[in-house]
């Protein structure tokens, strides 16, 4: 099942009490690990990655509770548990009600757990990394949870600040909490490190579009960013263009996780496979060129950084 479902049983109240937790979404899969296993006065054991041990983890399920409360078992692991331990797990836990079981994998084979045993109640659960609309639910969610006043437009900007990365939206939430008060957009540009680094990336799209940029510029600079940095996260973000357009052209659709190492958002993997194909590979080698003889010059002493700069990417213009 998918996340989705997953959220009407918890509305439902119509959970299993054993679960497989899986997916591209480290943050959700973690988010959910929390949800199910928030049991106050509960006996908990955890087994994080290399320390899961099978007769350990089975005796928690079988022992009766020293409170008669409940028992739950929560298992960490990129290494997948063997069948038939993890189908011992799951039918210890099923004999009682009261248990609960969470085996949360962290590992890329997503078919090992795409379909739940027959034999069991097991809930397996698939987290996609969320497209945008989700991303600003779930950090909504937990601007609730953490009684941060921030509205859907607010958090947007977040987001964006963070190249939609919600754990770190998240973990700004979490900073926020200390203000009594609406959150606005000007808190998040004057509060939330990363501003730069957006305020960067959405100029160099008004760069390769061919809008005009220097007021963008200018604000870029007044708040402090160095020329040289700034041309060269231009160079960074061309060439992360040249991996994509390669990257299709031999393959026919992008892999984010090939090509940058890192999974990302679909939405953010179309806009730079679209932006990527426009530019022709020559023109990407006159790109690169350009701009790493402007940063040797910028280098030199005594030189007017804003004049080469502006020079710069005005003749990158051109070239496109």
């Amino acid at each position: 099942m998918y996340k989705s479902e997953l959220d009407k049983h918890i509305q439902n109240g119509s959970l299993s009490n054993s679960f497989i937790l899986f997916g591209e979404s480290t943050f959700l899969i973690e988010r959910y690990l929390g949800i199910l296993t928030d049991i106050k006065d509960a006996s908990v054991a955890k087994f994080y990655h290399d320390e899961y041990d099978f007769a350990s983890a089975k005796a928690h399920l079988s022992q009766a509770s020293l409170f008669g409360d409940q028992n739950v078992l929560i298992i960490k692991s990129e290494k997948k548990i063997p069948k038939k331990e993890l189908d011992t797990l799951v039918e210890q836990c099923e004999k009682n009600p009261n248990n609960i079981f969470v085996y949360a994998y962290y590992g890329d084979d997503q078919k090992a757990y795409a379909k739940p045993s027959a034999k069991t109640k097991t809930m397996c659960v698939r987290f996609f990394h969320p497209n945008q609309g989700e991303a600003i639910f779930t950090v909504s969610q937990v601007a609730r949870e953490k009684n941060v006043n921030i509205d859907n437009h607010t958090i947007n900007h977040l987001l964006a600040i963070h190249n939609w990365d919600i754990a770190l939206a998240s973990n700004e939430i979490e900073k926020l909490r200390v203000y009594d008060r609406v959150i606005t957009i000007k808190d998040i540009d004057s509060l939330v490190f990363g501003l730069a680094q957006t305020s960067i990336d959405d100029f160099i799209k008004k760069i390769l579009n061919k809008k005009d940029f220097k007021e963008d510029l200018k604000s870029i600079i007044e708040h402090g960013e160095d020329e040289i940095r700034v041309l060269t996260a231009i160079t960074s973000y061309l060439t992360q263009l040249y991996m994509f357009h390669i990257y299709i052209r031999v393959n026919g659709a992008p892999n984010a996780l090939e090509i940058l190492g890192y999974p990302a958002p679909k939405f953010v993997v179309d806009e730079k496979a679209a932006m990527s194909i426009k530019i022709k590979p020559q023109t990407y080698y006159k790109l690169h060129e350009l701009l790493l003889e402007s940063e040797l010059k910028m280098k030199s002493s005594h030189v007017d950084k804003d004049a080469i700069l502006l020079s710069t990417l005005l003749r990158v213009q051109q070239l496109l």
